[in-house]
């Protein structure tokens, strides 16, 4: 059966999709969003072309552009364009280049949706492929029996009008079918870099998975409906119990020590509690740790802490909301702050740098995830050098800074220790050696 069939079919049985409806393509201009696009005309759909322009990628973005502008023309259909400053929001909004275009593309979606209630459904392009790389990237950042449900089919986003029809497709029978069809489409070039997560699972960990178990993708493809319905079975589970242990006192979720003990599989009930306050899978030991702890201990997230009190946790919002708080994890790249961002990467170059603005900290020492913060009264560390601790205060009057310059300066820590006073100086528990084989380097630039 070609493609064009298999997909009629796939439509038809699983009735996400209607003759009468009226369709949004989101279509970057690549293979898979081109494919999407041609089926969808050659099956007697009625639908529109939504292209976003990121402008990350110089004329390559301008091109790309044009190029949909002319794929609506052939299927001689309406197109909407928009164009974003996907750094600048991604800058001033403190969140990652991904994550911002994923924000402003669906933002702005809705937005069409919103002008036009004709449109009964937005589709997006994400085929097997992506959801096996979506499930192993789940799988190894800990995201839980959830993560493993991978790219859901329809109802998903934009009150459930998000539908993704091509899931039932591998990238290779696309890719077959734009070639035995002769649809032109655009290569982005960055998909060959792993400097990005899903690249590197895409370019360099299925390709080895598959030299073992060369049925990797339809064998996850095969348990994708299992998952799912474990993870129904799950979530009623974990919602029982939250039901009935938790107790709610304001904008506070207390959690009886005593009672939580008793449960079966404790860890992993606490690590469902905790997750939608921004806690990590990493910080769930440092979580457990707390149910055992002396009182006062505590747990931060990015939004909340958790707090040891006699027999309770008690989780709650930072108290203080008007200073931003970043947890960097370990495949964390860039951290948008105020008007300047730090870059992370792993490295093996051990040459020292005298320049403040970037740190060379040895990884063996650091345990993340890492926070990024303003500094407070009481921090102190152990500057560069120093085998004795220094309060910050005390190291911003030998450095003689404003109070502007000490209102604005940031520190990073790694499980309560400072390492990193940004842009003036390293904790020397953390220098680089000649022992040293790995290292964390992290570069303070600015953002504007």
């Amino acid at each position: 059966m070609n493609l064009l069939s298999q997909f009629i079919q796939h439509v038809n049985a699983d009735g996400f999709l209607k003759k009468t409806d009226k369709l949004l393509i989101a279509v970057s201009g690549g293979v898979d969003s081109v494919v999407l696009c041609d089926l969808c005309f050659h099956a007697g759909f009625n639908f529109e072309i939504a292209h976003c322009n990121f402008q990350l990628r110089g004329l390559d973005s301008e091109a790309d552009e044009q190029f949909v502008i002319e794929l609506a023309s052939k299927y001689n259909v309406k197109h909407h364009v928009m164009k974003f400053d996907t750094e600048k929001f991604a800058a001033d909004n403190k969140q990652n280049i991904q994550l911002s275009a994923r924000n402003l593309r669906y933002k702005w979606f809705n937005d069409i949706l919103s002008n036009d209630t004709s449109i009964t459904n937005i589709l997006t392009a994400h085929h097997a492929d992506d959801n096996l790389e979506t499930i192993l990237m789940n799988f190894f950042k800990g995201t839980g029996i959830n993560g493993l449900k991978g790219i859901q089919s329809n109802h998903a986003g934009i009150g459930g009008k998000i539908v993704r029809p091509l899931l039932f497709a591998n990238k290779s029978e696309l890719v077959d079918y734009a070639i035995s069809n002769n649809c032109q489409w655009r290569e982005d070039v960055s998909n060959e870099s792993d400097k990005y997560t899903r690249n590197f699972f895409r370019n360099q960990i299925i390709p080895l998975i598959e030299n073992v178990i060369p049925e990797v993708k339809a064998n996850v493809q095969n348990n994708i409906k299992r998952f799912n319905e474990i993870s129904i079975i799950y979530d009623n589970a974990i919602s029982n119990i939250k039901l009935k242990l938790l107790e709610r006192k304001g904008n506070e979720m207390h959690i009886p020590v005593l009672k939580l003990l008793k449960l079966d599989a404790f860890e992993t009930i606490l690590f469902e509690i905790i997750k939608p306050y921004n806690f990590s899978s990493s910080q769930l030991k440092d979580a457990v740790n707390l149910l055992h702890a002396d009182s006062g201990k505590y747990v931060i997230s990015s939004s909340h802490r958790i707090l040891k009190n006699r027999n309770w946790l008690i989780i709650s919002p930072n108290e203080t909301q008007d200073e931003s708080v970043f947890i960097i994890e370990s495949d964390t790249k860039m951290v948008h702050f105020g008007s300047n961002k730090v870059s992370i990467e792993n490295t093996s170059s051990t040459q020292f740098s005298n320049d403040s603005t970037i740190a060379l900290l040895d990884l063996k020492n650091v345990q993340f995830p890492l926070m990024l913060r303003k500094w407070k009264q009481g921090d102190y560390f152990y500057p560069l050098g120093m085998l004795k601790k220094k309060k910050l205060s005390r190291f911003f009057i030998d450095l003689k800074l404003s109070i502007f310059e000490k209102e604005n300066t940031w520190v990073v820590e790694s499980n309560k220790k400072i390492i990193w006073v940004v842009g003036k100086r390293i904790d020397n528990r953390f220098k680089i050696t000649d022992a040293t084989e790995s290292v964390l380097k992290l570069t303070l630039t600015s953002s504007k």
